[in-house]
């Protein structure tokens, strides 16, 4: 009996770990809303700040795949959702040509820093200190 309790407690503390990332995204979503971004969005611009802080610096798209929880596909459309609006630029890689490197704009940068305090107040509201956990 007392395994049948801690697997049922397991699987609650699962599913409060999915609302609370499902409700936190939406947030997110909301927020970044009027400046034209999801919240997978600004997770890959922001991933790519993170791997390449300085202008001009690419990224493997193969890099991103395991960090951000999109299906390859859909990291792929995604991307070039963000290409086709001016955010990213996509380059082939010349060592192997199956390799596809990503890189943000100057616009996609400065987008960037100006929701990432919107991204981060999200978080602070959400996660943070104090907290409170939501039915």
């Amino acid at each position: 009996m007392a395994v049948r309790t801690a697997g049922l407690r397991l699987e609650e503390r699962w599913r409060d770990i999915l609302a609370v990332h499902a409700r936190t995204m939406c947030e997110i979503d909301r927020a970044l809303h009027p400046h034209g971004l999801g919240a997978s969005d600004f997770e890959v611009l922001d991933l790519l700040v993170t791997e390449g802080p300085e202008e001009g610096a690419q990224c493997r798209v193969q890099n991103l795949v395991g960090r951000v929880h999109l299906s390859q596909s859909a990291l792929s459309r995604l991307i070039a959702r963000l290409e086709k609006d001016g955010l990213v630029e996509r380059t082939m890689c010349a060592e192997d040509r199956r390799g596809v490197y990503v890189a943000l704009t100057h616009r996609g940068r400065d987008l960037h820093g100006e929701v990432l305090p919107l991204q981060r107040a999200v978080l602070a509201r959400m996660l943070g200190e104090g907290a409170e956990p939501r039915p």
